[in-house]
């Protein structure tokens, strides 16, 4: 109650919950893009999903420590270096479940999850890290509101990912056989089209989206090998939340479970910020579950 008398007696600290929580509800957003597009092409709900987040994050803390800049060239290699993991991954395991039950896929991908987080441990070692990118900060109306030029630019580049990810399926080759094989992936085959490298590169494709959102977590926050399942969790709310084949709508979730979790951190507590996530999924499964059945008994 403390905390809510604190946010009523001050706008302005109401305001700077706001406008953090929107910049980094894009950072949610785009890791949501690739569990949308993964789940609308090959049915299947990648739990590894916060895991590329947590590797991207490695990979831009590397090539800061090897001495170049974490935004210019860190995040560009971690989506190289996402992508070509999401390949290798696809032609090990991911290939051999496309076709199966949506259950199989969740097993196999928490088993993914699991062994990525634990090789990230022992290779990397379980220390929480982070990267300066050096950019300062910026304040406003007064310095009543003070925002990081970094949570800026990665504002702005999960909107021109999005943006780059619509066009890219809009209006490529490859982005057409994406969308052809989601809507049916049998009438793609019969036309023609190599629906198994359709779903290689989507799931490459994911894998890098996750590895860029990593790179820009690592500067804003912060990754260590056991930060891969709240960004899961996060991904998948979005994505029940907007519904699939939707990257505005998926956009405005994320914006919104960005405002919700910095409200309910502070007033919670950051130590119930993760126990406020899993409540959230667990009410909006319900909220879903209810409108469903809803729906049915209209059909009936």
């Amino acid at each position: 109650m403390d905390s809510i008398g604190i946010l009523l007696s001050a706008p302005w600290l109401m305001l700077q919950l706001a406008v953090d929580g929107v910049l980094i509800g894009a950072l949610f957003a785009l890791a949501a893009y690739g569990m949308a597009l993964v789940w609308g092409v090959m049915n299947i709900i990648n739990i590894a999903q916060g895991e590329f987040v947590m590797l991207g994050g490695f990979v831009t803390l590397f090539v800061a420590q090897a001495g170049y800049h974490p935004l210019l060239l860190g995040v560009p290699a971690s989506a190289v270096a996402l992508f070509v993991l999401g390949w290798i991954i696809y032609r090990l395991i991911i290939f051999r479940i496309v076709d199966g039950d949506l259950f199989i896929s969740i097993l196999a991908t928490f088993g993914i999850s699991i062994l990525l987080q634990q090789l990230a441990n022992q290779l990397f070692g379980a220390d929480v890290r982070t990267v300066s990118a050096d950019l300062g900060s910026v304040a406003l109306f007064g310095g009543n509101l003070v925002v990081g030029w970094i949570k800026v630019i990665a504002f702005f580049a999960a909107l021109l990912l999005g943006a780059g990810l619509f066009l890219f399926l809009k209006f490529s080759r490859l982005g057409q056989a994406i969308r052809a094989t989601s809507q049916n992936s049998r009438a793609a085959r019969i036309l023609g089209v190599d629906t198994d490298r359709v779903y290689a590169a989507t799931y490459a494709i994911n894998a890098a989206i996750c590895g860029a959102a990593g790179g820009l977590v690592v500067m804003t926050w912060f990754t260590h090998p056991f930060l891969g399942l709240p960004y899961t969790v996060r991904s998948f709310m979005i994505v029940v939340v907007a519904g699939l084949g939707n990257l505005m709508a998926v956009l405005w979730a994320g914006l919104g479970l960005g405002i919700a979790e910095n409200y309910a951190g502070f007033i919670l507590g950051a130590e119930f910020q993760a126990a406020f996530i899993f409540l959230l999924l667990v009410v909006i499964l319900v909220w879903r579950n209810h409108r469903l059945a809803r729906r049915r008994m209209v059909l009936k």
